[in-house]
């Protein structure tokens, strides 16, 4: 009796084991990537502009100022090429369509570097290759039309021959000299290297003033805060209908970088790098929810560094990202950016004008007509021209 009893107890254990096996390990989904958001900083690049002084002018680059070279080119290849070993497995190893979109601003060197991003990305194979000595295809990129001491800075002004020097030329002095000097050109005597590490420290300061320093959080809302929405409407999007591509791609500037991490306030308080890139990737959860995670690469020869956005780990819960980057994120930007007596006060204010004006002639003419008639004498009647006379 006691070995059938136990014999039962053992089999209603077993039985009873399987049965809560079967109710507590419900069948969960692994923790997936689900779409990938790109800023990047163009590559390398010829100065924009130069001094009046400088002994190289534009004629000394290849194709201009502000084009991108072809270490710039090199740069995103590799950047691309990287992207491409990140991304394996959740990117197709071939281009489709549906996957990526990429957007640029208007100008040559980040639309080339888009382009060249995009040859390291997606090297064509197979029948995506349209001619077997060229290891390219086209795909497309976006884009819509542009629309430190006193003595010091005396020094550069009489130097470089510039007769306004502010924080902005001061900067495009700095880029110039350090553009020639990249390229191997030899720079004036003037430009040692503690000018030129003075001179870069001035530029610093330069994006510091103007992303930050005064109203640090109006200036975030105005300047990053415009993009960082785009963003956070595409996390959302994803998360909700995934009805956009895997890979979503901006192409633009170094300012651009800048104002989007003091918008997140991850900013670290140097220029964006040639072709650094700022990451976010959306994550599902096992659970089923979502997170975000950012990083930026700034050296091409280590992993990206990851961002912690404030007040949230970096696995960052999408609904905690968007509650605390929702104060940065303009509600209406044209009408945030306006001063106080902006356009719409101004047309206001012409309206009462000519509105009142109007009023005031009317009011001298009534006043025209009565005088007129009180001085006409008694029994007096105007006659039109062609009325009969009795």
């Amino acid at each position: 009796m006691a070995g059938r009893q136990f014999a039962w107890s053992g089999a209603a254990l077993l039985q009873l084991l399987l049965g809560v096996n079967l109710i507590v390990m419900p069948p969960t989904q692994a923790r997936s990537l689900r779409f990938v958001t790109l800023l990047y900083r163009h590559g390398d690049r010829s100065p924009v502009k130069t001094y009046p002084k400088d002994p190289y002018q534009e004629d000394e680059w290849p194709q201009g100022f502000g084009q991108l070279t072809k270490e710039g080119m090199q740069q995103h290849w590799e950047l691309g090429q990287a992207l491409r070993q990140r991304y394996q497995g959740f990117l197709n190893t071939s281009y489709h369509r549906q996957e990526v979109y990429v957007r640029s601003t208007d100008f040559d060197r980040t639309l080339m570097s888009a382009e060249a991003n995009l040859a390291g990305l997606f090297p064509p194979n197979g029948m995506q290759r349209f001619n077997p000595n060229i290891s390219w295809q086209p795909i497309p990129v976006h884009t819509v039309p542009i629309a430190e001491d006193r003595q010091f800075l005396d020094m550069v002004a009489n130097e470089t021959g510039l007769t306004d020097v502010t924080l902005e030329t001061v900067w495009n002095v700095y880029d110039t000299l350090f553009c020639e000097q990249t390229h191997g050109l030899v720079l004036p005597p003037w430009a040692s290297p503690r000018t030129m590490q003075r001179l870069s420290r001035l530029k610093d300061f330069s994006f510091r003033f103007l992303f930050g320093i005064y109203e640090q959080a109006e200036k975030a809302r105005l300047q990053g805060g415009v993009l960082l929405a785009q963003i956070r409407k595409n996390l959302t999007l994803m998360a909700t209908s995934s009805q956009l591509p895997k890979l979503l791609v901006y192409s633009a500037h170094d300012t651009t970088l800048v104002a989007l991490q003091m918008a997140l306030d991850v900013y670290n308080g140097e220029q964006a790098p040639y072709a650094s890139c700022h990451i976010f990737e959306l994550y599902q959860e096992d659970n089923g929810n979502f997170s975000v995670e950012m990083y930026f690469r700034n050296e091409s020869d280590k992993a990206p560094w990851p961002l912690v956005l404030p007040g949230c780990p970096h696995r960052c819960p999408l609904q905690d990202f968007l509650h605390l980057t929702e104060p940065v994120v303009p509600k209406n930007w044209q009408q945030e950016c306006q001063l106080a007596s902006g356009p719409a006060d101004t047309e206001v204010i012409v309206a009462l004008a000519v509105c009142g004006s109007i009023l005031f002639l009317l009011i001298v003419l009534l006043l025209t007509v009565l005088f007129r008639i009180q001085a006409q004498p008694p029994g007096y009647r105007h006659v039109a021209d062609g009325e009969d006379h009795a």
